[in-house]
């Protein structure tokens, strides 16, 4: 069965939103479903994940895109 992947883009959120709207968002989704979720406020590039992999889940890569944004690419554990 393949797993569903969503994208879920913070542009213009800051911290604590950023991680609080990830969180959100990975209690929707199966073990195994796969987020990828766009940033463009630096502070979250380090505290989303950290804060995702103390939860359980995990951190499948952090990518830099354009215009200084970043998208986290998570998998819901």
């Amino acid at each position: 069965m393949t797993k569903e992947t969503i994208e879920l883009d913070l542009k213009g959120e800051i911290c604590p939103l950023t991680f609080v709207k990830t969180k959100l968002q990975l209690e929707g989704l199966d073990s195994g479903d796969r987020l990828t979720v766009i940033f463009d406020y630096a502070p979250s590039i380090s505290n989303v994940p950290k804060s995702v992999k103390a939860e359980g889940h995990i951190i499948l890569g952090i990518d830099m895109e354009e215009n200084d944004m970043w998208k986290v690419h998570i998998e819901k554990a």
